[in-house]
């Protein structure tokens, strides 16, 4: 497996990372525990070393099985994982960033995640009633007690990014970034090249839809985060977002890729510093998108497939109004 440094921090991760989320909730259903624990193993088998969680996923739950797959192997692995609610009685009941809340947080992760250090902890949104500063001394202070290797943003605006990495330097910031959402290129990305920030996407596969197998007529369970995001629970932006998935399966059968592959490799080739983390539970699906990593894609290839998307209109928003209130903060 290929590895890739995370800004000037140079945390090295395998060049392809592994989002635990869906394991335990959003994207139903949900294999049992010891299924996972094998899955996860398998990827550290195949190089994998980069994993991705956060306490909110499951309430606890994702953490405790990473944790447990990842016991054995700890010393040979990076994990990520998130704080900044406020969990209460297995509920979250907002955002939470406050510095007592936060060394709480820690407390739990780390039990749940059977080690004693994170080696990068998120914030896992920007909570506009604490100071980003003061989180980013906290973040200095667990450094400093040997909790935290490394501290990271996730779906936090340019100003928050430069006000963080100004007092204690962040490492990298995790957001939403794939063919079909490209947002991130223009504050985003220009910053972190800047600062010498590493970039994490997270939903690089467009929650599926990038691999082609989300159709126009497709459902959802209730408990399927896709229900709430207009993308996909609007049947007109649906049909009309086909288009782009039929673009992307179109250029990788030319290049003999699957759409995942080429998804993946796309990501890979805007910059050395970024690391996607697609989510998945199948073996198959974990190879193929490890196998991203070897895929390179031409400079010819990258303008082509660049000037594809720029033509194909993008419909729907990619979460509900509540959640998009909480980014770009």
């Amino acid at each position: 497996m290929k590895q890739r440094k995370l800004g000037q921090a140079r945390l090295e991760v395998s060049a392809i990372g592994l989002g635990c989320m869906g394991m335990s909730q959003s994207y139903p259903p949900f294999p049992e525990k010891s299924e996972m624990i094998e899955l996860i193993r398998k990827a550290v088998d195949m190089g994998e070393t980069f994993f991705d969680t956060s306490e909110i996923y499951g309430i606890y739950d994702n953490e405790k099985l990473v944790g447990e797959a990842l016991e054995p192997c700890r010393k040979q692995v990076v994990i990520a994982t998130k704080f900044g609610w406020d969990i209460q009685n297995g509920k979250v009941c907002g955002l939470d960033s406050r510095p007592a809340t936060i060394r709480r947080a820690i407390e739990g992760s780390l039990k749940r995640l059977r080690t004693d250090y994170i080696d990068l902890y998120y914030q896992h949104r920007v909570d506009p009633n604490v100071p980003i500063e003061e989180v980013a001394e906290t973040m200095k202070e667990l450094a400093q007690e040997g909790k935290i290797l490394h501290w990271g943003l996730s779906e936090a605006g340019v100003k928050t990014i430069k006000r963080a990495h100004k007092l204690f330097p962040v490492t990298a910031v995790q957001s939403e970034y794939s063919m079909w959402y490209r947002n991130p290129e223009q504050e985003v990305l220009p910053t972190l090249e800047e600062l010498g920030i590493g970039f994490v996407p997270f939903s690089p596969l467009g929650k599926g839809f990038l691999t082609g197998t989300v159709t126009k007529d497709a459902t959802f369970a209730d408990n399927d985060i896709r229900r709430s995001i207009p993308r996909f629970n609007n049947p007109e932006s649906l049909a009309a977002n086909q288009t782009v998935a039929e673009a992307v399966k179109a250029f990788a059968i030319e290049r003999e890729l699957s759409p995942a592959q080429l998804a993946l490799a796309w990501l890979l080739a805007q910059k050395p510093w970024i690391v996607p983390i697609p989510g998945t539970k199948k073996l198959d699906r974990l190879q193929e998108n490890l196998s991203a990593a070897c895929v390179e894609l031409s400079a010819d290839d990258i303008s082509k497939l660049t000037n594809i998307l720029n033509n194909i209109p993008v419909s729907g928003e990619r979460y509900s109004p509540e959640h998009m209130r909480m980014v770009g903060k």
